[in-house]
């Protein structure tokens, strides 16, 4: 069985920022340049849709027509978003996939962005379509098992939700390889991961999960020491340090402090490493795997 090195693949991401930093720098730039559009977008809209989107977030319910605009206007930054993280995956496919396809430092917007936008939006119908059928299972178990009780229920209701989302997690993993396969092949893959991925589940989530955990420690340890860095500058006003988390959105003028640039300037590095190193693990271990 052809198999692939899950450690290889979780560093891949780390070798890239190391190998190519021009490449990285270009991409912290864009994501900087697109932090910075976000941010006037949002200050654009208004309070009132902030709130909305505020409220959402922490479980508060809404007018619906207020969140049916708020939605309406969050809809550019929404599509934005998903052509960003598009274009900023299918350059990390194009560096380990198809290197000669350099473009400017390998960022494009074109078929192969077209089609894992339209394979993301796919698996978002379908991922909202599962999680509605598993949450009216889980409930349906757990009314047929209240028959035995109120404490039954409840174990069986826990019980079923904890097997549920191990299914999901399951499946998810089988089918991660999807976005590396549509954009090699040029077509949209929607369950060729499946095979691909045969006796493999245990490699890809050592693999993401120690991208993951390599990508959370670096960005913690940057914002520590950037925070310090500010904390120390002001004085030590920790109030100054909180606002880089929290702005004052009421206008530019207010949002766009001199902390707050090198703060996005320092997240845009951050989030150029975050691509690199969570979309590479797959394209790693579909390069592998499709060799046999």
């Amino acid at each position: 069985m052809t198999a692939f090195s899950a450690t290889d693949a979780a560093l891949e991401g780390f070798r890239i920022t190391r190998e190519r930093p021009k490449v990285v720098l270009v991409w912290a730039v864009f994501a900087f340049l697109v932090s910075i559009c976000s941010a006037v977008y949002l200050i654009a809209i208004g309070q009132d849709a902030r709130a909305v989107i505020e409220a959402s977030s922490a479980e508060q319910p809404a007018d619906l027509a207020t969140f049916g605009k708020a939605m309406g206007d969050l809809l550019p930054m929404m599509v934005m978003g998903l052509a960003v993280q598009c274009v900023m995956a299918g350059a990390v496919y194009r560096i380990l996939l198809r290197p000669e396809d350099k473009g400017f430092a390998y960022l494009k917007l074109g078929m192969d962005e077209a089609r894992l936008a339209a394979l993301t939006f796919i698996y978002v119908l379908l991922a909202s379509v599962t999680m509605f059928v598993v949450v009216l299972a889980a409930a349906l178990i757990a009314v047929i098992a209240s028959a035995a009780g109120q404490n039954v229920a409840l174990l069986v209701a826990v019980a079923t939700e904890i097997f549920f989302l191990g299914l999901l997690f399951y499946v998810g993993v089988r089918l991660s390889l999807a976005p590396a396969i549509t954009f090699a092949e040029r077509r949209i893959a929607l369950f060729d991961s499946w095979k691909l991925t045969h006796g493999q589940f245990w490699r890809l989530t050592g693999a993401y999960a120690l991208a993951i955990c390599g990508i959370v420690v670096i960005a913690l340890l940057v914002v520590t020491i950037f925070s310090a860095l500010v904390a120390v500058a002001v004085g030590g006003d920790l109030q100054a340090v909180g606002k880089m988390f929290s702005p004052d959105q009421s206008s530019l003028a207010t949002y766009f402090s001199p902390v707050m640039i090198l703060y996005l300037l320092v997240a845009g590095w951050l989030s150029a490493l975050y691509y690199a190193v969570i979309i590479a693990p797959a394209a790693v271990a579909y390069r592998a795997l499709n060799r046999g």
